[in-house]
């Protein structure tokens, strides 16, 4: 007792009720193991959207692209590769925007053999002029439905490939900072349990994962609608957040080591 009273004193603070400090090094150690786990995991997540999903979306597009419309020998054996043309009914639409959600579809038929469901990403230019009954010419490849079109105004489907591999390396560049940011955190915590400040979650590590996604997300969305190629996204969005993460470094640790 006249030990534990002592150490209460020498220190200036009371123990925990558990015995132990939260800042224990066995806390801040596990913690670090916990981090790094994380950022192998938002590492092999960038893996996957560099390694697979750009480069098949990508492919996928240009295949697209380079479509031609099926002749009548490839229509009798079922190829899907070539684009064919249907014409079809209009049975119903939907055109719902409701605060967050929204549903726009269209439910097509073939005479009565054949019916199925398209959905678009917005109602213009083709969807909202719609009714019951209206004849549609559809355009499909490999098996989906990628166009309709009727009197010459056309809308794409959802189904549609697209030229959008800016917010595929968008993720991607999210993904692999968030896996540095984590890494980094978690070896800080191995190698200093005692005094790993400034890198913790409030307020370095909140900051700087919002920085991140907004970074991320406001390089990726303008490169969609500009068009320029995907490779400008970590081209731009990785230096900022780098620059951005050292100028919070630098303001936080005057503060971290004035609090030691």
């Amino acid at each position: 007792m006249t030990t534990a009273r002592a150490r209460a004193h020498s220190t200036g603070r009371l123990p925990s009720k558990n015995g132990a400090d939260r800042r224990s090094p066995g806390r801040a150690r596990f913690m670090g193991v916990l981090l790094i786990l994380m950022s192998v995991i938002s590492a092999a997540a960038c893996y996957l959207v560099f390694s697979w999903w750009l480069p098949s979306d990508s492919e996928r597009y240009q295949d697209y692209r380079a479509a031609q419309a099926c002749s009548s020998r490839a229509m009798e054996h079922g190829q899907t590769d070539c684009l064919s043309t249907w014409h079809l009914t209009v049975e119903k639409t939907v055109n719902k925007t409701s605060g967050k959600s929204s549903t726009y579809e269209a439910t097509l038929k073939y005479r009565d053999s054949w019916r199925a469901t398209v959905s678009f990403g917005n109602p213009g230019p083709l969807l909202e002029r719609l009714a019951p009954g209206d004849q549609v010419t559809a355009t499909a490849w490999r098996r989906d439905i990628v166009v309709l079109s009727k009197n010459g105004v056309r809308q794409n489907t959802s189904e549609a490939p697209r030229d959008e591999l800016q917010m595929n390396a968008a993720i991607g560049v999210l993904a692999a900072l968030v896996a540095v940011q984590t890494f980094v955190f978690g070896a800080v915590r191995l190698a200093r349990p005692r005094g790993y400040e400034p890198f913790t979650w409030n307020p370095y590590g909140m900051r700087l994962l919002i920085t991140i996604t907004a970074v991320c997300l406001g390089v990726g969305l303008p490169a969609v609608w500009l068009g320029i190629p995907w490779w400008t996204v970590p081209a731009v969005a990785v230096p900022v957040v780098v620059c951005a993460a050292g100028l919070m470094h630098h303001r936080l640790r005057p503060r971290a080591a004035g609090g030691v």
